[in-house]
């Protein structure tokens, strides 16, 4: 069998800059992937020590009550919303969720087909593909605030496409877009009108400024859909905890889905070490350290501001620039500054080939120089 999967962003961009000798005068300097910089916060690392006795037992596939009740604080902090156990798994992270999560819902359906923006976080793709499903892209532009439109959805319908899976990605990577609380709330009525399951990737929902990202489990309440019939939603702790290496993650919602759901993640055998899982809920109790590294990326998007004079967006840390040519910008830009950002059109299909995506995850000090190289070559008018 053979899925055509599409070679991984940076992958692409390994081929892209090969046989580009970068600027020896400058230290190589990244701003591509999402990975925080900052050290996990010391009481983290410290509850994975202090833990670690506990690696000769086997994990529950349903995590272990420690973690979930500490997944379900969360909720319950940041969403007013008090989820029952059957609402909610403890997952390996989200990306194995978004790949594996599609292949079991879809399983036996006839033509099955998922939606999801344009640009994407490429594992949206791979699920579908891995799922034999047809892809509807819900594309994202200037426009339309970058934000999905739900007529695609319903224009998809009158042509005979209608999806079984919507997913939505808000706050948004790349774009860092934004939905509001009305917008999830007509998209939740249109998944209930036309009987599709919608899903959010609420991975950024934790690194804001201002007012928090609305949850899609906020939005299920506010319509009286109580029983989140036809939503769920994904969050890790990856980003709020600077934490992607110890792989927690949760997916919440429809009950009688997820029970389903966590039969086969019975199978998959996706779970993690007793000592990953204490440290998690660690994390996810702690709300503190959470604020620390909010005002980190809230300073790195202040120096970008100052030095590039973009809009402060009010969610992720990225920036979403429009330079005309992504690939050629991003290769000219390895080669006169050493300094390393993603073309749009790596994380799209057929779209965004006037961006660049920029990563503000590292230093305040790391993150000046970076731009600073970055507004030097733009002044150039090089592209």
């Amino acid at each position: 069998m053979n899925f055509n999967f599409e070679s991984y962003p940076f992958e692409k961009l390994a081929d892209l800059i090969k046989g580009i000798t970068p600027n020896q005068d400058k230290s190589p300097l990244k701003l591509t992937i999402g990975e925080p910089q900052f050290d996990t916060p010391e009481f983290i690392r410290q509850a994975l020590c202090d833990t670690s006795k506990t690696l000769n037992k086997y994990p529950k596939t349903a995590g272990e009550d420690e973690l979930k009740s500490a997944i379900l604080g969360f909720v319950e902090r940041n969403f007013g919303i008090k989820l029952k156990n059957g609402e909610l798994i403890p997952t390996l992270g989200t990306r194995e969720v978004l790949f594996n999560f599609p292949q079991f819902y879809l399983f036996g359906k006839k033509n099955p087909a998922i939606a999801y923006p344009n640009p994407f976080y490429q594992i949206y793709e791979g699920a579908a593909k891995a799922s034999g499903a047809k892809t509807i892209h819900l594309n994202l532009y200037p426009k339309n605030g970058f934000l999905p439109v739900y007529s695609d959805i319903e224009s998809a319908i009158k042509r005979g496409e209608k999806p079984d899976i919507v997913i939505l990605n808000s706050p948004n990577n790349p774009t860092a877009s934004v939905m509001g609380p009305d917008e999830l709330k007509r998209w939740m009525e249109l998944a209930l009108k036309e009987d599709f399951l919608l899903i959010n990737d609420e991975c950024y929902n934790q690194i804001y400024r201002g007012n928090r990202p609305h949850s899609l489990l906020e939005a299920a309440e506010a319509i009286g859909n109580h029983s989140f019939k036809n939503c769920i939603v994904l969050n890790s702790i990856s980003k709020r905890s600077s934490a992607p290496g110890l792989r927690s993650g949760f997916i919440a919602g429809d009950s009688e889905i997820l029970n389903g759901y966590l039969k086969y993640r019975t199978y998959v055998g996706a779970t993690n070490g007793l000592p990953m899982q204490y440290a998690a809920a660690a994390a996810w109790s702690d709300e503190r350290h959470v604020e620390e590294a909010r005002a980190k990326y809230d300073e790195n998007y202040k120096i970008a501001k100052e030095i590039l004079g973009t809009e402060i967006p009010d969610s992720t840390f990225y920036i979403w620039l429009n330079v005309k040519n992504g690939v050629r910008f991003a290769a000219e830009l390895y080669k006169d500054e050493n300094l390393l950002v993603l073309p749009g059109e790596f994380l799209a299909r057929d779209f965004a080939t006037e961006y660049v995506r920029i990563a503000l995850v590292e230093s305040p000090d790391r993150t000046r120089e970076g731009l600073l190289r970055l507004k030097n070559f733009m002044d150039k008018g090089v592209i």
